[in-house]
């Protein structure tokens, strides 16, 4: 996923990292790609992310921080403006959604990093590429590419020179071998001293792999849209409809040019530590903006559509599979809340209806999740 459609567009971050390790597209590629055409693409040209009420700590052991209590209740989910939103977003349907607690903030590298001390887990951007589940996401018959294109990596945000358009984003995504949670820009970066900045470069499996260690769970998109409201009715941002409010930034976003001036008027270039803006009326950080929210639905651009707007929808899980014609073969999931990334001249997804197809087995460095657990 690297993904932004119709009239929406994409992401970003600055980044120094060690070029030797790029593996550089060469074919011109739509906004709405992802690891699969990267790498695709070389194939073909190289033969050979109400108040508080309490907060509790789950006492599997000290990684696990502090969750909010959200009460339950019934909401319009969706979006009802169409200057911003996207067709995905359309049509609002009401839906109910059973009490339940969730992550403060986005996991850190801090709580990940306990995770693996204690487990040894290596996440899907530590190892190598494996073709014969690869393979399942590409078109029929596509050759096997040179172990080169399929060391470990991820996708980095890595903006060149003579940016051209909005629409090629390989301008400024690029998979880098030797990029993952730990190496966040590539090889010769590290998270010493960012232990309070969210964990990146995660897949699904990698969250999932998390949650269940800590005896939680990924949010469903609707828990998900609920909580980020805040307790607010039918509003743009979790904390209203005016996006910046007392003079002061409510998010961490891309302010500026995107994607080649940042001018970091909201306190941050890149990515921010957890908690450093106001939380939503739930007592939730960083619901819109920093890194992208992986959920446990199924991404289906139709799914909406699909619903009957006549009945409540009750605990709504998604759809029982994908649906994404420009990437048939690679499974996606939703994500929410947009990024460090998001611009509103390029994409403003740091609104609360706002939904993105993920490549479930691709990691980013704008891309994180956070827990939830059933009351």
């Amino acid at each position: 996923m690297v993904s932004c459609s119709e009239s929406d567009k994409k992401e970003q971050y600055n980044t120094n990292c060690d070029t030797s390790n790029v593996v550089k597209p060469n074919s011109k590629v739509c906004c709405e790609k992802s690891k699969t055409e990267l790498i695709l693409g070389n194939i073909r040209n190289n033969k050979s992310k109400t108040e508080p009420e309490k907060r509790i700590n789950f006492a599997n052991n000290e990684t696990i921080d502090s969750m909010v209590f959200i009460e339950g209740g019934v909401f319009l989910m969706g979006a009802n403006d169409r200057k911003m939103a996207l067709k995905r977003e359309f049509p609002q349907h009401k839906v109910t959604v059973n009490s339940f607690y969730m992550d403060v903030h986005e996991v850190t590298n801090a709580q990940f990093s306990k995770f693996v001390e204690a487990t040894g887990y290596k996440t899907v951007a530590e190892k190598p590429v494996n073709w014969e589940v690869f393979k399942k996401q590409l078109p029929p018959n596509t050759p096997k590419p040179n172990d080169e294109f399929l060391q470990p990596g991820s996708m980095v945000f890595s903006p060149q020179e003579g940016i051209t358009n909005l629409v090629d984003f390989s301008q400024w995504w690029q998979w880098i071998k030797g990029a993952n949670w730990k190496h966040p820009h590539g090889p010769n970066s590290t998270i010493k001293g960012k232990e309070n900045f969210p964990v990146v470069h995660i897949c699904y499996s990698d969250a999932m792999a998390y949650a269940n260690w800590c005896g939680k769970r990924l949010p469903t998109e609707a828990e998900w849209e609920w909580a980020a409201r805040g307790g607010l009715k039918n509003k743009t941002y979790p904390w209203g409809d005016e996006f910046l409010t007392q003079g002061k930034e409510n998010c961490n976003y891309w302010t500026g040019t995107f994607p080649t001036i940042n001018t970091a008027s909201d306190g941050f270039e890149g990515l921010a530590p957890v908690m450093k803006y106001t939380p939503n009326g739930y007592g939730l950080y960083d619901m819109a903006g920093n890194v992208w929210e992986i959920c446990s639905d199924w991404y289906d651009e139709r799914y909406y559509s699909s619903l009957d707007n006549n009945k409540t929808i009750d605990n709504p899980k998604g759809p029982e599979t994908w649906y994404y014609p420009i990437e048939p073969y690679d499974p996606k999931r939703v994500i929410r809340g947009g990024s460090f990334l998001c611009n509103k001249s390029y994409c403003s997804s740091y609104r609360v209806s706002a939904r993105m197809p993920y490549s479930q087995d691709t990691g980013m460095n704008h891309t994180g999740f956070r827990c939830v657990k059933s009351k």
